[in-house]
């Protein structure tokens, strides 16, 4: 049923029931369509009007108006022959009826919508988090809301939301903080890799002291923290410098390299994962790792409960399908013993 004044003709509005029968309870009562009438005839100051609007007749608008009045008690309407005339109760329940049904059409709008989204989703991340995270769900997402539009940006320089007429972002680490709301998807260890090739001919690191003779490939965009946190022996933090060798802006690039044997990288574990799996990546210095876990969340600009469903449904979907899972386990395995 419709809730604007124009459409969808209340239930009994040609039938209109003994005021017996109106006393019944509350779910025998149409409220909505009542009220719908009501404020189309305040609108219009007529019951005729009314009823030629409605596709009634104006003797059913007149009694569905006679049966508001008596289940209220008040009267809403002063009658004569030539117009009609809001009495005070009349007015109040004109004006916040009016935001009620407004309310409950967008309701009904917001929910009939969710369940078929449609529209241009604008999604932003980092070019590792999108590769490994959201890449792989796509099809899935796709298949599950075959109506929206999937508009994929990956950089790993951090925009702003607004800027880019991005709807929603996926960020790695701590956030600023901003305007923005952020849902979290999960959270992810750093460690320290290396290709078997590379590690075979330069050594395997035992303490992070012997980290100078290693190419280190780092970060060169402002934003990049410039070492490695890392723990003593004795529980102490330290650090290691980034090298200056060899330094990116992608991670995904950082990773590839590391892979090709160009030096040692600090990667996320969910970015490293299939490669420590497959041999092509080993970790090393993981007695010396604090372990500290970086939460990735979905960020989106904007109240919650005003969201398009669109993008809501996108949402809602990240956080039950990403799989962080291993981005908190054990990497001692991947560790070659020396």
């Amino acid at each position: 049923m419709k809730t604007t004044t124009s459409t969808a003709r209340p239930a009994g509005a040609e039938h209109v029931p003994s005021s017996s029968q109106a006393g019944q309870a509350g779910m025998d009562v149409n409220r909505s369509g009542e009220l719908e009438v009501f404020v189309l005839v305040a609108e219009l100051g007529s019951f005729s009007q009314a009823a030629r609007k409605r596709g009634v007749s104006p003797s059913a608008v007149s009694k569905i108006i006679a049966r508001l009045e008596s289940r209220l008690g008040v009267q809403l309407l002063q009658r004569s022959t030539r117009h009609l005339q809001l009495t005070a109760e009349g007015l109040k329940l004109y004006e916040v009826g009016t935001q009620v049904l407004a309310d409950l059409n967008e309701l009904e709008t917001s929910v009939a919508a969710r369940s078929n989204p449609s529209g241009v989703v604008r999604i932003n991340a980092s070019t590792a988090t999108g590769q490994r995270l959201l890449i792989p769900l796509v099809p899935l997402l796709m298949q599950t809301y075959p109506d929206i539009v999937l508009d994929l940006s990956f950089t790993d320089y951090v925009v702003d939301l607004i800027e880019a007429q991005a709807d929603i972002a996926i960020r790695w680490g701590r956030l600023p903080s901003s305007d923005n709301v952020a849902r979290l998807l999960g959270h992810t260890r750093q460690l320290i890799v290396g290709a078997p090739q590379y590690l075979d001919r330069v050594g395997r690191p035992q303490h992070p002291s012997e980290l100078e003779r290693f190419v280190r490939i780092g970060w060169n965009y402002a934003r990049a923290v410039p070492h490695w946190p890392l723990l003593d022996q004795d529980g102490t933090r330290i650090s290691a410098e980034m090298g200056n060798a060899l330094r990116v802006n992608d991670g995904e690039a950082m990773r590839i390299l590391a892979t090709s044997g160009a030096g040692l990288a600090r990667l996320s574990l969910y970015h490293a994962w299939d490669d420590l799996q497959a041999g092509r990546l080993e970790a090393v210095l993981e007695d010396f790792n604090p372990g500290d876990l970086e939460p990735i969340h979905a960020l989106y600009v904007g109240k919650p409960d005003r969201l398009p469903a669109r993008t809501r449904a996108v949402l809602d979907f990240l956080k039950e399908h990403v799989d962080l899972s291993h981005g908190e386990a054990d990497a001692r395995p991947f560790q070659r013993a020396v």
